[in-house]
């Protein structure tokens, strides 16, 4: 299924117009009369978007991104309204809304938004999940590892991260290779590909126990 669209609406027949094209295009579809109630039943975070109406009884469109936020959903939301206005468009794009639509739009153009929003969501979620995959390995390294392992993303040789260390080639060598083994990766090159995407280049503060 390409994912969970979640409709928020004060408008029951605009909601349920909006559910037969969504049904019909292959998504599932969650319908919500008012603000409090998707904040209530609190959605799935992990997969599909918010189609939200700005202008609502008791909390707008607005004011629940805000708590959205505050939540931690990740979910995007994409307003719809009938009443443009520049000011609202602007915050909420700046508070991190997927897309803004004017009623009425257009089949197509919604159904663009929807899946451009999910396709983004879904990246962000897989990029978040291989970086927690790759801070998880990193955090198996010993203090001594972790030491061999900053020192070699560096570009240094074994014998200059021996020399630095106080200790021999050959051990270095045993460390980077325990290292690789840990991180599952087979060159250098890798190990300097996940120190960027880590930020570990960047980190002058590594551990100072021995190993």
């Amino acid at each position: 299924m390409p994912g969970i669209v979640h409709v928020v609406d004060d408008d029951a027949s605009y909601l349920s117009a909006i559910q037969q094209l969504l049904e019909a295009s292959g998504y599932r579809v969650a319908t919500y009369a008012s603000a409090q109630q998707l904040l209530d039943r609190q959605p799935d975070d992990s997969k599909g978007c918010i189609l939200l109406d700005v202008r609502m009884p008791g909390i707008d469109g607005l004011e629940l991104q805000s708590r959205l936020t505050e939540r931690g959903s990740k979910l995007p939301i994409i307003f719809l309204t009938a009443y443009p206005d520049v000011s609202i468009t602007v915050k909420a794009i700046k508070a991190g809304a997927d897309d803004f639509l004017i009623k009425p739009v257009g089949s197509e153009d919604l159904l663009s938004a929807i899946s451009r929003a999910i396709t983004r969501h879904r990246n962000v979620r897989a990029l978040d999940g291989e970086l927690e995959a790759l801070r998880s390995r990193l955090s198996t390294l010993t203090s001594r590892q972790r030491q061999v392992f900053e020192i070699i993303v560096q570009g240094k040789t074994n014998k200059l991260a021996a020399r630095e260390l106080g200790s021999t080639e050959r051990t270095v060598k045993a460390h980077r290779s325990a290292i690789m083994d840990k991180l599952q990766v087979q060159s250098v090159v890798d190990l300097v590909r996940i120190a960027e995407r880590l930020g570990v280049l960047g980190d002058k503060d590594g551990p100072d126990a021995a190993g």
